[in-house]
């Protein structure tokens, strides 16, 4: 693993802490929830962040090269690294 693939992992981490300490001060039940609701909304993905979702992606290359041959289209290759699940 490299210091650049931990980076986007550690501003995450380091953006919900501090999130989390903005709140972290609510002196009773009612302020506690609010003070949820407020954090769950700012850090739950927006529907504009999930158009990739829409995208109906092929998992073959050689049957995304033919439709992309055929449709006179390129093609976006999206590669990772290690188990998708992030079992490595």
């Amino acid at each position: 693993m490299t210091r650049s693939s931990l980076v986007p992992g550690a501003l995450t981490i380091g953006a919900v802490a501090a999130l989390l300490n903005c709140f972290a001060f609510a002196s009773d039940a009612a302020s506690e929830l609010e003070s949820f609701r407020r954090l769950h909304t700012l850090i739950k993905p927006k529907t504009t962040e999930e158009n990739w979702v829409q995208i109906p992606w092929m998992t073959s290359l050689w049957r995304a090269r033919e439709r992309a041959a055929a449709e006179g289209k390129p093609i976006l290759l999206w590669e990772m690294d290690g188990h998708p699940l992030g079992c490595t």
